[in-house]
């Protein structure tokens, strides 16, 4: 379908400290791709973010340094503004949920709701911490997850399992103001009754198949669980205030007021260049899209959606592209232990190379599974691409360009069959870029950019004007000329992923005002054209610079392995002899491994027990490779009940070792035991 505009977000951060380029990954820099792209294609659209100002992790983050709220919001929304604008991420407005106009958007959204029937007042129990003398909302509640006994969850998602929680689904829950358990007590709130409304969306969600498969799975998963009632008030002193006159005390749930901040900021985006917002929000010819991380994605998928359905004014979202979690040399990204690498660390640290970071995380991009950003991958990836390919091929051009012509781009007067082939291929980059771009695929993008670099330096490297010039000067003229062309083509085409680079090559060709479809000619640069002095785009990352960087990672990693206490497990209930001899465990032997597909952790086992050979499904993968076990001793319960794995029938249990850090290991004989069926006493 083709759309007459085209309102583009990415998740609104909490200003509730500073952003790790994690989440650099996940939500801002995609969409700004994807932005910049439609931009240079010349279609109407806008791209809007903002600071998320209120909900718990913001008077949490004030309780944790001993100030306001107001203060935390001030400072972090500044911060994450400046750094957002260093690498180049090119929002048409940032935003913010503390200012006057969208709290009257929020209420206003609120009160359609609330006067059309939707929402529903529940007197429920809900956690109150007698000693703070306040309820508590979902995030001031940590407990044990019932899902994965994940000993941290939050009082609404378990964040490493991923599980959508109640409060009072926690095992041994406690306040997070001060640290006692709390007690339940009688409130009211307003609801919305997703479960009554759970046709609706699932109707919605059919009707997009072609999310990505991350998203759209996700949702299926969520819907087959059946939706639940969720309140939209929340009884707490910072936030939206609920327009009701007997809703004292309370503020609108945050993730009723967050994505309501998209339409506020659009209205602000409005207000300040003097245009209309409503078709950008409510016209049907506008296509909608949302740019979010995992965590976000049921909220933009399910709960958002069923907001703008029950209020009937607005366009729902086409689309939802949804990234996974990108971690950090081997471990999970996280600002709180410090393991990660903050936005404003990088451009302090690196203050040049904000499209080397862009480039890096584009091409490992967690688009349906998580990545992993290594220094060492980073370094090779800026000097061995960005530097080698792309940039010695713009530099060898324009060097030689001002060698042998003083700058002038030469007249190609003659093509040889190669020639020709050249330019048809050039030509259908836009395209074959743009294909990816409009499916969300931007690694592949990225690649298809890099192969025009590449196209480019082979034609160099097969042609060595440099040695052609003493023989053939009227061929080097062509070669020059198409070389050239290339290098106006590539400042279009890599605008949206490296917009420096792409400014800076630009003015070195002395070229403006072109677009998207230009970069299907191959003479954007005519004959007697200027070109300016050449200079390098990239430079390399030497190895000591690295070196600091890993260092100081080191550092944190000794921090959070002294910080991490060992939990010893108390010991179980006694049993009776009697019960411990029903177990039969014998010592086996590993004859065959494999990976079971689709999965990460479990691996296929088959174990000569020495009275039979039986296939055992073990989620041992994380620690060993099916290779390095063959031919191992285990020791094995070989009396437990048949059990069916990912459609494996798995027939006995295998004995782990399990240390304080979750890691496992085999528990054997330490002397050589025969396979004639020892057992284990």
């Amino acid at each position: 379908m083709k759309f007459k505009r085209y309102t583009i977000t990415a998740a609104l951060p909490y200003a509730n400290g500073p952003k790790h380029i994690g989440h650099l990954a996940g939500a801002y820099l995609p969409a700004d791709v994807y932005v910049r792209y439609l931009r240079s294609k010349r279609e109407d659209v806008i791209y809007v973010c903002g600071s998320d100002e209120h909900g718990t992790a913001i008077a949490n983050q004030a309780i944790k340094e001993n100030t306001t709220p107001q203060s935390i919001i001030d400072k972090y929304h500044i911060l994450m503004k400046e750094n957002f604008d260093k690498l180049g991420i090119s929002f048409d407005i940032y935003h913010r949920t503390s200012s006057t106009l969208h709290h009257q958007t929020a209420q206003d959204f609120f009160t359609v709701l609330f006067n059309n029937g939707t929402l529903v007042k529940e007197t429920t129990e809900q956690y109150f911490d007698e000693r703070a003398q306040q309820f508590l909302a979902d995030r001031y509640i940590i407990g044990i997850c019932p899902n994965c006994s994940h000993d941290s969850a939050y009082g609404d998602q378990c964040e490493k399992c991923g599980k959508s929680l109640s409060p009072t689904d926690l095992i041994n829950p406690k306040s997070t103001l001060t640290g006692e358990k709390p007690v339940l007590k009688r409130t009211k709130n307003w609801f919305l009754p997703m479960d009554k409304l759970q046709p609706k969306i699932e109707a919605y969600i059919e009707s997009h198949k072609d999310w990505k498969v991350n998203v759209y799975g996700q949702c299926k998963s969520w819907l087959n669980q059946g939706l639940q009632p969720r309140a939209m008030t929340r009884d707490i002193n910072w936030g939206v205030k609920v327009p009701l006159h007997d809703a004292e005390g309370k503020v609108l749930y945050v993730w009723f007021d967050a994505p309501i901040g998209y339409i506020s900021a659009t209205k602000q985006w409005a207000i300040d260049n003097k245009k209309d917002w409503e078709p950008y929000w409510k016209d049907k010819e506008t296509r909608l899209v949302h740019f979010l991380a995992k965590d976000n994605i049921v909220f933009h998928c399910i709960t958002f959606p069923l907001m703008l359905m029950q209020h009937g004014e607005f366009i729902l979202p086409d689309n939802v592209s949804g990234n996974e979690f990108m971690n950090l040399e081997g471990d999970k990204m996280s600002t709180s232990r410090k393991w990660s690498i903050e936005m404003h660390e990088y451009n302090r640290d690196f203050p040049d190379k904000q499209d080397a970071l862009r480039y890096c995380l584009l091409s490992i991009l967690p688009e349906t599974k998580d990545s992993e950003f290594t220094w060492k991958d980073f370094q090779a990836r800026n000097n061995n691409e960005l530097v080698a390919i792309l940039g010695n091929f713009v530099n060898r051009t324009l060097v030689l360009t001002h060698n042998y012509y003083k700058g002038v781009v030469p007249s190609a007067d003659t093509y040889i069959k190669e020639d020709l082939h050249l330019l048809e291929e050039i030509a259908k980059f836009p395209d074959r870029i743009a294909t990816s771009l409009d499916q969300f695929r931007f690694r592949e993008a990225l690649s298809e950019l890099m192969n025009l670099a590449r196209l480019g330096n082979k034609y160099l490297a097969d042609n060595e004007p440099w040695k052609l010039i003493k023989t053939d000067e009227n061929r080097v003229l062509t070669i020059m000329n198409i070389s050239l062309q290339i290098c106006a083509n590539l400042s279009i085409l890599m605008e949206p992923f490296i917009p420096f680079t792409a400014k800076k090559l630009a003015d070195m060709l002395n070229v403006s005002g072109k677009f998207w479809n230009d970069a299907t000619r191959t003479d954007l640069l005519t004959n007697g054209h200027k070109i300016r002095e050449a200079s390098l785009l990239f430079k390399k990352i030497e190895d000591d610079v690295i070196a600091i960087q890993l260092q100081k990672l080191e550092v944190v990693k000794k921090m959070i392995e002294a910080s991490t206490p060992t939990t010893i497990e108390p010991a179980k209930a006694n049993i009776r002899f009697d019960d411990f001899a029903k177990t039969d465990i014998r010592v086996g032997t590993i004859l065959e491994a494999e990976r079971v597909p689709k999965t990460d952790k479990l691996l296929k086992l088959k174990i000569d027990t020495g009275i039979d050979q039986r296939t055992v499904v073990s989620g041992i993968a994380a620690y060993y490779k099916p290779e390095d076990i063959i031919g191992k001793k285990v020791s094995i319960l070989v009396n437990l009940a048949p059990r069916n794995i990912k459609g494996i029938e798995s027939q006995g249990m295998i004995l782990m070792a399990e240390n304080s850090k979750g890691e496992l290991s085999f528990v054997a004989p330490d002397k050589d035991v025969m396979n004639d069926g020892s057992g284990v006493r």
